[in-house]
């Protein structure tokens, strides 16, 4: 019997995302200056107010409040009437050192003997559902919301749009576990005011609102969805119909937003960030951390195999886990599942322990096979850290005394298709 599943996105300028992408941009920095800086920041987002705080070990110094003006402006919060802008929030930080115990527990003698950062149990999903081997459900969840920002500030087809949004999307799947149909998209977007009732009695109020919500849903309908569908494959395209049931602000206007409306912090929007729901998560967070900590840097790496071992033709789904004791370099162990898509006579633990010989999981390994400390982390900050383009960029940043240093860094490393080759050789595909 078809059954439904449902993964959602938040937008760059949702209050939560605000925090990640603030804590990540100060990860950038760090890292640009000195790429053996052990970071955890954490970023907490309210009316008119930014928090930092965390604890770090670098032999850079950064102008921190600058960074998260910065970040803050590009998103998108420039106006006063936000309650929320860049030029006038108030920034304050409390981050420190790092304690000793916990760097003691990551630094050791030679670099392949590095501990990991934490304890704890990461995971790492590929489906061959979609053309970058992610969820459906979520992959338009996010292509929704970044066309939403590309809306927004062209200012043109749509003038209203404010930065905070959020979307939905439901596909109904046969019992092969194909994707057969879009059956509902939830969009949520903030906007401005942009309709003055006559008066301000309460039918001239209500009047006034549904005006502006009515001209909301027909422009998300009519010009953010077919600018969306115009984007992605023909088969993709195929899924779409007159019958989807949208739901375009369904609470009603959407004026007050961010951080204004909500207090946003680091790290709480784990299931966007990674696969919608679909795998599993092993609860940490990846935004405001260095790739010293497992929680992030195995989460991409389980990713990486995940990828190449579906991009091979070993299996159509794949779930890798590792796990580790902090301070620990090799792995605690490797675990696989399939979901009984593998296209060979192997066992899931079989798969398991081919993984263990071809990947290498200890974490100045996982750091030097991906290249992560790079100031490559503000780009993940929103719209996922699954499923994007690996690309080389040219990033500019400007230390306090106004020394500027530039650096042409690869983005999405564990996206690459690199370990295809190996991973047909090992299983004789």
């Amino acid at each position: 019997m078809p059954y439904l599943f449902t993964s959602e996105s938040v937008s760059e300028g949702h209050p939560d995302k605000v925090a990640d992408q603030i804590s990540d941009a100060l990860i950038d920095n760090f890292l640009a200056f000195d790429p053996e800086s052990k970071v955890a920041c954490e970023t907490l987002v309210t009316t008119g107010q930014v928090i930092l705080a965390g604890e770090v070990n670098s032999n850079t110094y950064l102008d921190v409040q600058k960074i998260a003006r910065d970040t803050i402006n590009r998103i998108g919060y420039t106006k006063s009437a936000y309650m929320f802008d860049g030029n006038s929030c108030g920034v304050l930080s409390a981050i420190h050192e790092q304690s000793e115990e916990i760097n003691r527990g990551v630094d050791r003698a030679t670099k392949e003997e590095q501990g990991a950062g934490d304890q704890g149990m990461m995971f790492g999903y590929a489906t061959n559902e979609t053309e970058n081997f992610m969820p459906l459900a979520l992959d338009l969840s996010h292509r929704i919301l970044r066309e939403l920002a590309e809306l927004r500030r062209e200012n043109k087809d749509i003038t209203y749009l404010r930065p905070d949004s959020k979307s939905q999307v439901t596909i109904e799947y046969s019992d092969d576990n194909t994707p057969q149909r879009i059956d509902s998209i939830v969009v949520s977007t903030q906007h401005d005011d942009f309709v003055s009732p006559k008066s301000q009695s309460q039918a001239d109020v209500a009047a006034a609102d549904d005006e502006m919500l009515a001209k909301i849903r027909k422009e998300i309908v009519e010009i953010l969805i077919p600018r969306v569908i115009a984007k992605l494959p023909e088969h993709i395209q195929d899924l779409f119909n007159d019958d989807i049931t949208y739901h375009i602000n369904p609470t009603g206007k959407f004026v007050i937003g961010g951080p204004h409306g909500d207090t946003g912090l680091t790290g709480r929007k784990i299931i966007v960030d990674t696969y919608g729901g679909k795998g599993a998560h092993g609860g940490g967070a990846f935004s405001g951390k260095d790739p010293s900590k497992v929680d992030r840097s195995a989460a991409y790496a389980t990713r990486h195999i995940a990828k190449n071992l579906v991009a091979a033709g070993l299996c159509d789904q794949i779930l890798v886990q590792v796990s580790y004791a902090i301070g620990v370099a090799e792995p605690m162990g490797i675990f696989i599942d399939t979901y009984g898509t593998c296209h060979f006579n192997l066992t899931d633990g079989e798969i398991a322990k081919t993984v263990e010989k071809l990947f290498d999981m200890r974490p100045a390994f996982i750091e030097e096979r991906l290249k992560l400390r790079q100031p490559i982390y503000s780009e993940t900050a929103a719209y996922g850290h699954m499923g994007r383009k690996n690309e080389t960029v040219t990033k500019t940043f400007q230390q306090p005394n106004g020394e500027p240093v530039t650096l042409d860094v690869e983005l999405f490393t564990w996206e690459k298709l690199d370990y295809v080759d190996k991973v047909k050789e090992a299983f004789e595909i």
